[in-house]
């Protein structure tokens, strides 16, 4: 099969770049080439794709099995790729998020037919807005797209609600014994899935004759408290976590005073709420599929990762401030209320 990734070295996408190769698969990147990421065996389409015209001639006489787009977040985007492949491809995959979802969610077990609807962040409205657009293109054109939503992927990331990501900054507050915060009292349930463990349900999906007009989530089937999400993160770094209780309400409101307000999408239109995923449908459409590395494993492996070169081991100094910030404003407020 000849296909191609509209990015394909990122967190999520590394890992399904590498097993396509593994898997035969003639795999074409196409990017603009900044990323020190290489994929051995791809080949490289260099260009912009937000230059629908710079695309379109670097794309000239190509035909494929299938496109995945891994960063198209809003619907002219996907209007634009409607015009680059209209035709030209057997399958279209858009890269969604599981944040697509109804918030608050009336049902806690999450299925493909889960309402959309996310008032709180404009990142999965416009999810969502794209996810419409393909449909009614596969509807009214034929147009043979597939949606995919991930949900808290993770590799070279540390996916933490409240300080995690791309730098190192939680890492280095939990060996100074400082105290990190966890959104509600931490017992509500997440899924946190492994770039390895989605490659192996991704990469079966590209060119298959079934999946068009489909929607699908792809997580791990393990189940933690973030409580206990937070605990592993720190038994990796080989210590133990000083663990602080706000509830999510005063973070979004305190992170918007102090210009984090993108806080509010994250928690209240994601994290906050357990979420259990039924992947029985991807199973269906991939039998055999099991993610397999545990939480406790895979980070270990994530730090491994940033051990690996110091330059990855980057401290941020805003890191800590909000979360000071979030904690001293939590702990005057609960001073405020013992004053007779």
């Amino acid at each position: 099969m000849k296909i191609l990734f509209i990015g394909g070295t990122g967190n999520i996408s590394s890992a399904s770049s590498r097993l396509a190769i593994q898997s035969g698969i003639e795999l074409h990147l196409l990017n603009r080439g900044t990323t020190k990421v290489e994929i051995p065996g791809a080949k490289t389409i260099r260009c912009d794709i937000s230059k629908p015209e710079e695309a379109a001639r670097a794309l000239a006489g190509h035909e494929w099995d299938a496109v995945v787009n891994w960063i198209a977040f809003t619907e002219p985007e996907i209007e634009r790729d409607l015009k680059l492949f209209a035709g030209k491809t057997r399958q279209y995959i858009f890269i969604s998020s599981a944040s697509v979802y109804q918030k608050p969610p009336v049902h806690p077990v999450i299925t493909e037919s889960t309402p959309l609807c996310n008032p709180y962040w404009e990142y999965s409205r416009n999810k969502i807005a794209c996810e419409e657009r393909l449909n009614r293109a596969h509807r009214e054109q034929g147009f043979p797209a597939v949606i995919v939503r991930p949900s808290l992927t993770y590799d070279t990331v540390i996916p933490l609600a409240i300080g995690g990501w791309t730098d190192y900054s939680i890492i280095g507050r939990m060996k100074r014994g400082q105290p990190v915060v966890v959104h509600g009292d931490g017992s509500s349930l997440w899924t946190f899935t492994h770039s390895e463990d989605f490659a192996k349900a991704f990469v079966p999906l590209l060119g298959h004759q079934q999946a068009a007009g489909h929607s699908f989530h792809i997580t791990s089937d393990e189940l933690l408290t973030w409580n206990q999400a937070v605990e592993a993160v720190a038994a990796a770094a080989g210590v133990e976590a000083n663990i602080i209780h706000i509830p999510s309400d005063f973070i979004c409101d305190t992170a918007d005073q102090l210009g984090q307000g993108w806080m509010r999408g994250n928690l209240l239109g994601d994290k906050s709420w357990s979420c259990i995923f039924d992947n029985s449908k991807i199973k269906q459409f991939v039998p055999g599929f099991c993610a397999t590395i545990p939480f406790a494993q895979g980070i270990r492996r994530t730090l491994e990762y940033f051990h690996a070169d110091p330059a990855r081991m980057k401290l941020d100094p805003g890191s800590d401030l909000f979360m000071d910030g979030l904690i001293d404003a939590w702990r005057s407020g609960a001073q405020a209320l013992k004053k007779p």
